[in-house]
């Protein structure tokens, strides 16, 4: 998993944490993206250590993009990255190997890993640069990133995880990787609602808690004032996806990534009029089963 919390990443991580009798986590790996790179480690390990799964190797990756300079979010995600919670050092340092050399190394003995990507693409493109040969040995690339019909996040065509490197994504996108790409298209459909929340809780356990703290804070936040207190859920929905991808309808398309127009740069253009023989190697996310993505959510974190 890899990723950049962040507050919805943060989320997504309690979740994957949740559910090793489904999930198989190698490693988390973390990039620069809501904030700078030495906080995304450090709350990675927090929520690790909140989750009481010190045997997963959390890796710290990429500090900056490939070609541009580094594009926070810390006016959603708070100053620590992690909004409401409270913030310590985690008893338990970052691996000496970085995230990078990780996943080069992984990827080079196995064919049978998934990537979870809940931030820029940055750490991944890296690796495909020093080892293109691992493109063709990845299960499927599950990622958290991009826009169509509902615009963009951080600017009016742009996600912000695409936007944050649109040099990685695009490279990504291009790699022949089997990809699902799950965009605000989809995740504007998963929506905390307050009702939700309180579920979540009522739980009455430190992950859930945590979770309800998380979303509250998210709801809260004058940037997601048009959701009417329901924010969107997203970077959960990629766990939410591998554990339940009947919960979501894809659509095989072709996606690239705009990376020279300042006004549309990091626009995601997805096209589904393909050819005949168009590989199908990527699928673009249309609908979710919100209902279901918190019915999920919340029967992992009752269990945990």
């Amino acid at each position: 998993m890899d990723c950049d919390p962040g507050v919805d990443d943060a989320v997504a991580l309690l979740l994957a944490f949740a559910v090793p009798q489904y999930l198989e986590l190698l490693g988390v790996t973390t990039v620069a993206g809501n904030v700078g790179a030495e906080l995304t480690a450090r709350n990675a390990r927090l929520i690790r250590e909140l989750a009481g799964r010190a045997e997963v190797p959390v890796f710290r990756g990429r500090d900056r993009p490939l070609r541009r300079p580094p594009v926070e979010a810390d006016h959603f995600h708070g100053p620590s990255g992690l909004g409401p919670l409270a913030v310590f050092e985690p008893a338990a340092p970052a691996e000496s190997v970085n995230a990078v050399e990780f996943l080069v190394d992984t990827l080079s003995r196995r064919d049978d890993v998934t990537l979870l990507v809940t931030g820029p693409l940055t750490n991944v493109a890296c690796a495909l640069q020093q080892a293109p040969q691992i493109a063709s040995r990845v299960a499927e690339i599950i990622l958290m990133g991009g826009a169509r019909r509902e615009g963009g996040n951080i600017t009016a065509s742009a996600e912000y995880n695409i936007y944050a490197d649109p040099d990685a994504a695009a490279q990504v996108f291009a790699s022949g990787c089997p990809i699902v790409a799950i965009g605000l298209d989809a995740t504007h459909q998963v929506r905390a609602t307050p009702e939700r929340v309180s579920r979540l809780r009522a739980l009455r356990n430190p992950r859930a808690t945590a979770v309800a703290q998380l979303l509250q804070f998210s709801n809260e936040l004058a940037g997601n004032a048009a959701f009417a207190a329901a924010a969107p859920l997203h970077d959960p929905c990629t766990v939410a996806y591998v554990l339940n991808p009947g919960l979501f309808k894809t659509v095989e398309c072709e996606i690239q990534v705009e990376t020279v127009s300042p006004l549309t740069l990091g626009h995601t253009a997805v096209e589904f009029r393909l050819a005949p023989d168009h590989p199908g190697r990527t699928h673009w996310a249309t609908e979710v089963d919100a209902a279901g993505v918190f019915e999920l959510l919340c029967a992992a974190l009752v269990a945990s």
